[in-house]
């Protein structure tokens, strides 16, 4: 039952401290997929452009693939899979196969939604960019280097950002593996107290500050390009 004893002793800077170093793997989880992702995903960007059929239908067929699939079960086949596909992967120590197995399920989830947003950027590209690279000797994939994907990673700055602040979000799905990450260290809180309203909400807090701050930089980032425009 809440009551507001029990409130002040959760409630405390102690545990918010506590759950701030949980957070600290949720970002972790977020930037590294999503680093990882954006480079997988101008991979798979070009390959859906490209003129080659097999590289076309295999980034589709993936996009398409991951999308279209919960991201927990995908993190679950990696967590279960892993081991049995790579020697020596289930002896390593728990924290660091969690970690492990939430970056690469995260970031392979990353890598097809940013594709997507790679492709319409490059495809909201003026034509003419092209024909004024090309015009100048430059190969396509230099042109696509140096001109292209430039403009195109402006552009979808706002929807590259809200892709990292949903990884942040998801990251929580890795305390369904036991990772300690912000709404697992909420969950220990609230074990401990038998109540797990308030320590959800001191999660819930936290979560709204780091998206609040990415969406406060990315704004700023913004601008900034706007004015060197």
């Amino acid at each position: 039952m809440f009551s507001l004893n029990k409130f002040a002793e959760i409630f405390t800077l102690d545990y918010f401290k506590y759950l701030f170093g949980c957070a600290k793997l949720s970002l972790i989880l977020a930037i590294c997929s999503v680093f990882f992702g954006t480079l997988f995903g101008t991979l798979l960007a070009a390959c859906k452009i490209s003129r080659n059929k097999f590289l076309r239908g295999f980034a589709t067929v993936y996009i398409d693939i991951i999308r279209g699939t919960p991201m927990l079960l995908q993190l679950m086949l990696f967590y279960f899979g892993l081991p049995q596909l790579v020697p020596g992967y289930g002896n390593m120590a728990f924290s660091t196969q969690v970690l492990i197995t939430g970056i690469i399920g995260m970031s392979f989830n990353s890598s097809a939604y940013s594709a997507e947003l790679i492709r319409s950027g490059i495809e909201s590209i003026d034509k003419g960019q092209w024909e004024a690279a090309l015009s100048l000797g430059l190969s396509r994939r230099k042109a696509m280097t140096l001109i292209i994907l430039p403009q195109a990673f402006k552009r979808i700055i706002p929807p590259m950002v809200s892709e990292f602040i949903t990884l942040i979000k998801d990251s929580s799905l890795l305390s369904s593996f036991g990772a300690v990450e912000l709404l697992m260290g909420a969950k220990t809180i609230g074990a401990k107290y038998y109540s797990y309203i308030i320590p959800l909400c001191m999660a819930g807090l936290i979560y709204l500050l780091m998206t609040s701050v990415v969406s406060f930089l990315s704004r700023k980032l913004e601008r900034k390009l706007n004015e060197n425009d």
